[in-house]
């Protein structure tokens, strides 16, 4: 009984010293809560501004949408200088709209990182105060736990006094319990928008690669309607004697390249082990260029600028003129056709499986027709722009021209890389 006494007596006497500390706190409690106001007054307001851009946004999401019906709308139509010409305008059109839109978003990718910045840097605050309330708790109960029997005795008055405290520790105890509850909720909503800031900061970062794609895009197809209107001198029959050179040109280099695969395949006998792997009649290529600047076509492209002359028979990479190409596998170089300073250049290289590649626009060629080349050999430097030695005809900005051609069909070049 008397132990259990003094267990009583000695709650009673941290609760003594407790409440008045609480009562201490009053005055930082207030600050705290002035301190939170402006906060969450600073949270709404970054709301609404995300919310602002947001609606500019659809705003110009709509627009691009417009223009790319427009483009849609005047691809099938028959082709004409001036029908050509209303494509590319449409298509500079809206790539200005879009690299808007992607400005717009970086800044509201940017005011929603500001805002959970805010928001952590107030549950963290939150969290160290709590952590100070309750260490300061604990280090009273166990400094009183310290006391004698005629300290506990000396702080109650009465054992009304006594009896009417203990209902009063039970609350203060279930009071802790409920702090470190929130504190644990605190901690894993501030790992959770820890996480959430970070996907918003790599996502603000592809979106600003994204965007510098989009401006050399915008820069080809302003260079593209300038080429245009060079070539066909605003004339509409210009314009039809230039697009029956072209396809004249792109059926004698398929017609090239059929022919001779059949006869260089038979010659073909060695290749790496990392060339097939996986399923049979699998195959593993390499990228000729750097990929990291993007498509600008793929294979079959819809949107492709010339297809009413043509299927796009492989992907485009953008890369800068003169950059080295390497040799997506092992093979027999089949042919290498220099088209001069007006003409297109390419080579054609022979693999095992029934595939070759075809790599055009070729600006320098390495390799000579006959000769064995290794995976990963530089064969070549890609061009592309307009005017320059092995660009030809069909071109409105540096890139490489890249084909996978299976028993001599084009087939898709993504389904074999990596």
């Amino acid at each position: 009984m008397g132990q259990k006494f003094r267990k009583i007596t000695i709650i009673l006497i941290a609760i003594s010293l407790i409440v008045p500390f609480n009562f201490s706190l009053v005055s930082s409690a207030k600050a705290q809560d002035s301190s939170t106001n402006e906060v969450a007054q600073e949270i709404s307001n970054l709301d609404r501004e995300i919310d602002a851009k947001k609606k500019e946004i659809e705003a110009l999401q709509k627009k691009s949408a417009s223009y790319k019906k427009q483009i849609e709308e005047a691809q099938r139509k028959t082709a004409s200088l001036s029908t050509e010409l209303a494509i590319l305008s449409n298509k500079i059109a809206k790539i200005k709209i879009d690299i808007e839109t992607t400005e717009k978003k970086i800044e509201t990718l940017t005011l929603e990182i500001k805002n959970l910045e805010t928001q952590i840097q107030e549950k963290e605050n939150q969290i160290a105060s709590s952590k100070d309330r309750i260490s300061e708790f604990l280090r009273l109960i166990y400094k009183n736990d310290q006391k004698g029997y005629l300290e506990v005795i000396a702080t109650n008055q009465s054992f009304s006094e006594v009896f009417n405290q203990m209902k009063y520790v039970e609350n203060l105890q279930a009071d802790l319990q409920k702090a470190l509850n929130e504190i644990q909720e605190l901690k894993a909503s501030l790992e959770k928008q820890k996480k959430q800031m970070e996907d918003k900061k790599n996502e603000a970062e592809d979106s600003k690669n994204e965007m510098v794609k989009m401006q050399s895009s915008l820069e080809e197809q302003i260079m593209g309607k300038e080429v245009l209107l060079n070539r066909t001198a605003a004339s509409e029959k210009q314009f039809q004697n230039w697009l029956l050179q072209s396809k004249y040109e792109e059926e004698q280099v398929n017609s090239e390249i059929t022919s001779l695969e059949k006869s260089i395949r038979q010659r073909l006998e060695e290749s790496d082990k990392s060339f097939s792997e996986g399923k049979t009649g699998s195959v593993v290529l390499s990228w000729p260029v750097d990929p990291s600047r993007g498509i600008t076509a793929t294979f079959h492209d819809p949107d492709y600028p010339y297809r009413y002359i043509f299927e796009h028979s492989g992907i485009d990479i953008r890369a800068y003129q003169g950059t080295q190409i390497k040799a997506a596998a092992p093979g027999y170089v089949g042919k290498v056709k220099n088209g001069g300073q007006k003409g297109y250049s390419y080579i054609m290289l022979i693999h095992a499986n029934g595939i070759s590649t075809v790599y055009g626009h070729v600006s320098k060629i390495n390799v000579q027709e006959d000769t064995y080349v290794i995976r990963g050999q530089v064969i070549g430097l890609s061009g592309g722009m307009p005017g320059t030695p092995g660009a030809g005809p069909l071109t409105t900005g540096p890139h490489l021209h890249f084909e996978t051609r299976l028993d001599g069909i084009p087939v898709n070049p993504l389904n074999y890389l990596p």
